[in-house]
């Protein structure tokens, strides 16, 4: 793992599809004195298991959606016995791998301090978290919804997507005021970005003219 702020560490860089070597995802540990909280998934996970226990081991693992769904969750569950969360949408894909602890409806509050907000459309079940740190930054997890590339900010349709849910979604995140965007996938060496509230909603418009131009 490797610390990228005082409370969040990336995990191993994952190079998930051969045929498009440039797209990375990564999960993120947040460590909370009340528990730590891993955003996403990797399958690497395990190689980093020692320094994961020695950061508090993981309470909660929280996945945006349905690409982060594989059997490394049934292990990462028996190793670490961490709850996991996703949207009840995708909730039976899950439980097909691993059993299911939590289970997001709504925009609400969860584990003392992280805001799971609902965000479908790039899958039905697309979920983003934001927590505000102690330490001074507020963190916007987007998984898949919205994406850090090499030429800005980036959303994608997957097969089965939901335009309109997903120009709902894009709206609502860019009310949002965050400094730190963090995206699960990326077509970039890490999917972290650092932002402005002019480049926050900047990238949101980005995203949504993108979607415009493919209808």
């Amino acid at each position: 793992m490797q610390q990228i702020y005082s409370d969040l560490w990336q995990s191993l860089t994952e190079h998930p599809f051969a045929e498009a070597p440039q797209v990375t995802t990564h999960a993120y540990l947040l460590t909370r004195p009340e528990g730590n909280v891993l955003f996403y998934n990797s399958s690497y996970l395990l190689e980093d298991a020692d320094q994961i226990e020695a950061l508090g081991g993981v309470a909660c693992q929280f996945l945006s959606h349905r690409d982060e769904i594989t059997p490394a969750l049934a292990d990462l569950r028996a190793h670490f016995g961490a709850k996991l969360g996703i949207h009840a949408r995708e909730a039976e894909e899950v439980r097909a791998v691993s059993p299911l602890d939590l289970v997001f409806e709504t925009r609400e509050t969860w584990l003392g301090g992280i805001e799971v907000i609902p965000t479908p459309g790039h899958s039905p079940g697309s979920t983003s978290f934001l927590y505000t740190s102690p330490h001074g930054k507020t963190y916007l997890f987007t998984g898949d919804t919205i994406f850090a590339s090499e030429r800005g900010w980036e959303t994608y349709l997957i097969r089965g997507s939901n335009r309109a849910d997903l120009v709902d979604s894009l709206k609502l995140l860019r009310e949002l005021n965050p400094d730190v965007v963090i995206s699960s996938a990326a077509v970039a060496p890490d999917g972290v970005r650092e932002v402005t509230p002019d480049q926050w909603s900047r990238a949101v418009d980005a995203a949504l003219e993108e979607l415009a131009a493919l209808a």
